[in-house]
């Protein structure tokens, strides 16, 4: 059987990048797509990026409980499908999540031996310049995504691991390590 591994983390705080670059590095690591209700940011693609769906039929997901989570973040649903976990841990795999605090606490109760890491930014400061480098939200939307991090950093110390990411091929390193060293779920 397969690995779990939740990266969890602040937006603004490079998950993302962090988990295409695991992929370049070793091809037994599956990133999950994750779906979600919020519109395409440019250059995203539905079915490589996210899956983007309407909120109907997002919910209808939730009723049929198709997601491992799910959780509202910005006015926008997010959530992991089950069928993309179990696809890649079926095939032993490492199935990595790129998902908010909340999202990792649903697997984690579903998925007890899930690795969870939490990444964290060299800085709020730096956090805070990565998040208004990052596009087209408006200012409302940058506020809200500040109080969400303050809040998700305070409750970082419940992952297993932390990695800062101040230097992305070293944080991409130190997140492979603890996935290789990590045990199989099951």
């Amino acid at each position: 059987m397969g690995k779990l591994v939740v990266i969890s983390g602040p937006s603004g705080v490079g998950k993302s990048t962090l988990c295409r670059r695991l992929v370049e590095l070793d091809p037994c690591i599956h990133v999950s797509v994750s779906a979600t209700t919020r519109l395409p940011r440019r250059n995203e693609q539905n079915g490589r990026d996210y899956y983007f769906i309407t909120r109907d039929e997002f919910e209808r997901k939730i009723g049929n409980g198709e997601f491992v989570e799910h959780a509202e973040y910005a006015g926008n649903l997010y959530g992991t499908l089950k069928s993309e976990v179990e696809a890649g841990v079926a095939v032993s795999k490492a199935v990595v999540m790129d998902i908010d605090v909340q999202g990792g606490e649903q697997v984690v109760r579903q998925y007890p031996d899930a690795l969870t890491i939490f990444v964290e930014p060299p800085s709020f400061d730096e956090l805070l310049r990565r998040l208004n480098a990052r596009g087209p939200d408006s200012p409302d939307m940058r506020r809200h995504r500040i109080e969400i991090a303050r809040r998700e950093m305070d409750r970082r110390s419940e992952n297993k691991y932390i990695v800062v990411n101040d230097d992305m091929e070293k944080a991409v390193g130190e997140i492979h390590d603890l996935i290789v060293g990590a045990r199989p779920i099951g």
